[in-house]
């Protein structure tokens, strides 16, 4: 399995970013992303099973939306309203049908105040 994610940067509070994460080498029940803020610990932002049932973080909730393209094997993450506290690189995730936990290597996201 891999997992390849693009669409971090640098964007001043309020703005918006959209990651997207293609995978390849399964067929994937779970897509989604975690991220990791320096000195913190990993943490759920989104997920979203194959029939389309969705998982947020309250803390992104009403602000990010996750949507996948299960033809492509591609997961996205638009965010909007972006908050200083959501500066942290983001890894793409994934948990194939015949097992294990799969992630990419991260895309970082910026949010300047």
């Amino acid at each position: 399995v891999q997992l390849q994610a693009s669409g971090g940067g640098l964007v001043q509070a309020g703005g918006s970013l959209k990651l997207s994460c293609a995978a390849s080498g399964g067929i994937f029940s779970v897509m989604g992303w975690y991220r990791q803020a320096p000195g913190k610990q990993r943490d759920l932002v989104a997920t979203m099973a194959r029939g389309g049932r969705t998982n947020y973080a309250d803390s992104v909730k009403g602000r990010f939306t996750i949507s996948r393209d299960n033809a492509k094997n591609t997961v996205y993450l638009q965010m909007n309203s972006l908050k200083p506290e959501d500066t942290a690189v983001y890894y793409c995730y994934t948990n194939p049908y015949n097992g294990g936990d799969y992630w990419g290597k991260g895309t970082q996201v910026t949010v300047s105040s």
